[in-house]
């Protein structure tokens, strides 16, 4: 299917409502596509639907008008330069980039990556800094919220009375 035809069915699935399958589509054609800024702004704008800042940032980074909040909510969910460099989705030189903002945003990126690891690391290569990838980051924790501390209640009731119901039962078996 070309990326015409590609396109003209993404327009049909969001007029239809059918997000999901407009992004998987759009998805499809960033990865066979990755140096086409115009697919990677309109997969931010579907991740606009979905109410997701730190996906709408990720597809939006290589663009100077990029929202400021999308990406700090796109580099603090991608932590580390080679979480980045692994979600940009990225192949080949960054000279292929359509702009030259979009270049020094790539070239920073694959820069602090090689500087955290200590050794050169390649956009083709992604080997080349999957030990940036394994790197632990502690997820902060979050305060008990009276909906959790609630849903926990329930779930122990819930198998205090499956208990009751079950040692009732084999006592009523034995006599």
């Amino acid at each position: 299917m070309s990326l015409r035809e590609t396109l003209a069915r993404v327009d049909a699935d969001l007029a239809a409502g059918r997000v999901p399958l407009a992004r998987q589509r759009l998805r499809g054609l960033v990865s066979s596509f990755p140096y086409d800024p115009t697919l990677r702004r309109r997969l931010a704008e579907v991740y606009r639907l979905y109410g997701d800042p730190a996906e709408a940032g990720r597809w939006m980074y290589l663009e100077e008008d990029r929202d400021a909040d999308e990406t700090a909510a796109f580099e603090a969910r991608y932590g580390s330069p080679a979480r980045r460099m692994r979600a940009l989705a990225w192949r080949g030189p960054e000279a292929m980039a359509a702009t030259a903002f979009a270049q020094a945003r790539l070239v920073a990126v694959r820069t602090a990556c090689a500087e955290e690891l200590g050794h050169p690391v390649d956009w083709d290569d992604p080997a080349s800094y999957r030990d940036g990838l394994e790197q632990e980051h502690e997820v902060p924790s979050e305060p008990w919220s009276v909906s959790g501390v609630l849903a926990g209640a329930g779930c122990l009731v819930g198998a205090l009375a499956f208990l009751a119901v079950w040692v009732n039962g084999v006592i009523a078996l034995f006599d």
